[in-house]
C-alpha cells in the first residue's frame, strides 16, 4: 500500500520500521523539532530523526488546520494513513484523504482509556491487563470502530516504561496485519459502556503521599515511571523512585523500616513498599544498594 505515517516519539518507532519494510512511505508526518539540552537547539523527534536516516521524506508542519497543508496531505495520494502518537489533531479533510482512512495505533484496550496517557492511568488504576487497539480515525476522542485488538498482562512489577516498550513492538505487528487484512475486517464498533478517559498526567499528581495505602503509592511509582517520575524527599534532596514492589512491614507513614541488606523499605498509610530502583538529582539511575551507599538513610528516617 502507498502509506502516510504519523508518529512522533519512540513508542511510533516500531511501527515506522515495519512499515518501512512492508510498505511504500509517500510521506512521514510528524511534531517540528523543540529546544532541548543545555543549549535549547532544536531537537528533531525521535521518528524525524529516524526517517531522515531511513531516506524517507519528512513533513513537520506546526498544525494541520491550514488548508494549504490539507491540500498537500490528500495530494499524496495515500490508501491508507497511519498514525502512531503524533500529538495533533487530525481535521475532517485529512481524516477523509486517505482512501482507506487513518488508522491509529492505540495503546489501550478501548473503550477503556482513550485519550494521552493510556499506558500511565491503567498502571495507576491497577488494571490487570492493557493492550493495544488498532482503530479507524474519526472526529471524535478515540471513538472510531476497532479493526483488531490484543491484551496484554500488567506484570506486579512492571512500570510504563516497560509497558510502552512491549506495547509498541505488539502495535507495530498488530498494524502490519490490520493491513494486510484491510478488506475482510469487519470493524468492531466502541460500546458505550467501559468508557474512560486517560488525561496527561499532571505534574500535581506526581509528589509521593506516604499516608497512602501502599498499594497506591506502589502504582503511582510505577505508573509515573520513568517520566515525569514520582518523587519524594529523601535526606532532605529529590528523589525519584523508578521501580518498587509491595513488601511485608508497618510504621509511620514514609518512615524507613528495617529490611534485608541493600533493600530500601518505606512504611505507607497501610503496609510497606521496597523502593528497587531510584534516581538522586542530578544522577543516573541505580539500584536501592547503590542508593543507599550514598544516601544516608537509616530505619527510623521519614521520606516527606
Amino acid at each position: 500500500m502507498r502509506v502516510v505515517f504519523m508518529g512522533s516519539p519512540g513508542f511510533a518507532l516500531p511501527a515506522l520500521e515495519a512499515l518501512a519494510g512492508a510498505h511504500e512511505l509517500a510521506a512521514v508526518y510528524c511534531q517540528p523539532a523543540r529546544p532541548a539540552g543545555r543549549g535549547q537547539k532544536p531537537r528533531p523527534c525521535p521518528v524525524e530523526a529516524r526517517a531522515g536516516a531511513l531516506g524517507l521524506p519528512v513533513r513537520t508542519p506546526a498544525s494541520l488546520k491550514d488548508a494549504a497543508e490539507q491540500a498537500e496531505f490528500a495530494a499524496l495520494g495515500a490508501d491508507v494513513a497511519v498514525v502512531a502518537a503524533y500529538g495533533l489533531i487530525l481535521p475532517r479533510a485529512v481524516l477523509e484523504a486517505p482512501r482507506r482512512g487513518c488508522l491509529n495505533i492505540h495503546a489501550s484496550l478501548l473503550p477503556r482509556w482513550r485519550g494521552a496517557a493510556p499506558i500511565h492511568r491503567a498502571v495507576l488504576a491497577g488494571d490487570a491487563e492493557t493492550g493495544i487497539a488498532i482503530m479507524r480515525m474519526e472526529p471524535g476522542l478515540d471513538t472510531g470502530p476497532v479493526l483488531l485488538r490484543e491484551s496484554t498482562p500488567i506484570g506486579p512489577e512492571d512500570t510504563t516504561g516497560d509497558l510502552h516498550d512491549r506495547l509498541a513492538s505488539l502495535g507495530a505487528r498488530l498494524m502490519l496485519t490490520a493491513l494486510a487484512q484491510l478488506e475482510t475486517i469487519a470493524p468492531e464498533v466502541q460500546p458505550e459502556a467501559g468508557v474512560t478517559y486517560a488525561p496527561k498526567i499532571d505534574k500535581s499528581e506526581a509528589r509521593i503521599d506516604w499516608t497512602r495505602p501502599a498499594t497506591e503509592v506502589d502504582r503511582l511509582i510505577r505508573g509515573l515511571s520513568p517520566v515525569p517520575g514520582a518523587w519524594c524527599l529523601a535526606g532532605g534532596e529529590r528523589l525519584k523512585p523508578l521501580r518498587s514492589r509491595l513488601a511485608e512491614g508497618d510504621g509511620v507513614s514514609g518512615a524507613v523500616l528495617p529490611a534485608p541488606s541493600g533493600s530500601l523499605r518505606i512504611a505507607c498509610g497501610a503496609g510497606a513498599i521496597d523502593i528497587l530502583q531510584a534516581q538522586r538529582q542530578g544522577r543516573r539511575p541505580m539500584p536501592a544498594a547503590e542508593l543507599l551507599r550514598g544516601l544516608d538513610l537509616a530505619p527510623g528516617d521519614r521520606l516527606g
